[in-house]
């Protein structure tokens, strides 16, 4: 063991007549701990949802969508379209699709939800269709000679709200009607209740309803016009430059969407919420550097003696300053260790056994997940012990300074 570890660790062994200083110490290891812990719950946390929210908002939504330059017109030709952007390199699917806010009822209940009409005989929508809870969404593909053409799979709270089940028949009422002599008349079609979805997003479950792109055509009037194209890619996060290929197979007349800039709000508001606590909860680290600088300028004054006799002995400037420095850099790397354990501890606990409920309706999640990565250990650990090192900067610097016959004269 090198000679300044040797000294520093016996100076963090308190002694009776030193007790003091070594209530200090834990003291400042203990708010290392702290932060560090803080720390890594609140990226854990911060991840959590992100990974949750980005994960539910993508398994019922696209990575892109292409939209006419002309949103009234729709697009007419999807099928060759559909064909030019699957030769995009990246693109992994792409499948036209209709929507529209409709008005469902059921008995005497009813809702304003919006309806979407999908290629449900397309693999590519089956493969990222919600979880089910009830029936399947295969059966939402009615054969021609079906007598029951149009088929609806639900959200879990808007089947509750309506009192539906899967079997059960709904009616659908949209702005398309018949001319009669009285005027244009909404009319009313019965869909049936094919299958019940959760999505984990209150937004989805109490508010959309899907259905074949036929039948959703047929209620809406619009012929054979979709409302965009829904392409899926390979790597969420090269939907950019993908974006613009798309946009240069199809020319000047269509746009694209991708999901950073359709849910940016949302995400860049979990960004600064993560800003914001790392900030918070990084004061707490200060603090404890503080009580480290406490704790070594008090080690200094009664070590005074001590350091006068290692320097009489042959100890130079650099060795005592070693020495200090190395006290702090174990209170840092002890407390930094310290909450790592009991970070990563308190994360898997929560996240295992979900102990932080959240009201659905608010949060649009049951529970507060938490994503703990080795990578943000690494990071605040490494931080935490940063901070550590220079509250010793000033402490070891003032007993390197130390004069041996000085300290020494009245012993």
């Amino acid at each position: 063991m090198m000679f300044e570890l040797f000294v520093a660790l016996r100076y963090l062994k308190a002694k009776r007549k030193q007790a003091a200083i070594s209530v200090i110490t834990v003291i400042s290891i203990l708010g290392v701990s702290a932060g560090v812990t803080a720390l890594i719950v609140a990226l854990a946390i911060s991840r959590g949802f992100r990974e949750d929210l980005q994960g539910k908002l993508l398994r019922g939504t696209s990575h892109i969508n292409v939209f006419p330059v002309d949103v009234k017109e729709g697009i007419s030709n999807y099928p060759a379209l559909v064909a030019k952007i699957k030769t995009v390199k990246g693109i992994r699917s792409a499948t036209p699709a209709l929507y529209q806010a409709v008005l469902i009822s059921s008995g005497a209940r009813q809702e304003g939800v919006m309806l979407k009409g999908m290629a449900v005989d397309d693999p590519a929508f089956l493969a990222g269709f919600f979880e089910l809870q009830q029936g399947s969404v295969m059966d939402l593909a009615a054969a021609k000679e079906d007598p029951i053409p149009h088929r609806i799979a639900l959200g879990t709270d808007l089947a509750k709200r309506l009192g539906t089940f899967v079997g059960d028949f709904v009616y659908i009422l949209s702005d398309e009607g018949a001319l009669t002599p009285v005027g244009n008349v909404p009319v009313r079609r019965s869909f049936k209740v094919v299958a019940i979805f959760a999505s984990g997003l209150a937004n989805f479950d109490s508010a959309w309803g899907f259905t074949s792109l036929a039948s959703a055509q047929r209620l809406f009037g619009t012929g054979e016009l979709v409302s965009l194209i829904e392409c899926h890619v390979d790597d969420i996060y090269q939907v950019k430059p993908i974006s613009q290929l798309i946009t240069r197979a199809l020319g000047s007349d269509f746009v694209t969407k991708d999901w950073q800039e359709q849910y940016q709000a949302i995400f860049h508001a979990l960004q600064l919420e993560r800003t914001v606590m790392i900030i918070t909860i990084g004061l707490i680290v200060l603090v404890a550097a503080l009580n480290i600088i406490i704790v070594l300028i008090m080690m200094v004054m009664e070590k005074n003696r001590d350091i006068a006799v290692l320097m009489s002995m042959g100890a130079t400037q650099r060795n005592v300053r070693r020495i200090f420095m190395l006290q702090g850099l174990i209170i840092g790397v002890v407390g930094a260790l310290l909450g790592s354990i009991t970070g990563h501890t308190v994360c898997w606990l929560c996240d295992k056994y979900q102990l932080i409920r959240l009201e659905t309706d608010v949060y649009s999640i049951s529970h507060v997940p938490f994503r703990s990565s080795p990578w943000d250990s690494l990071l605040v650990s490494a931080a935490a012990i940063a901070i550590s090192f220079v509250a010793t900067l000033y402490p070891s610097k003032k007993a390197a300074e130390l004069d041996p016959a000085v300290a020494l004269r009245y012993e």
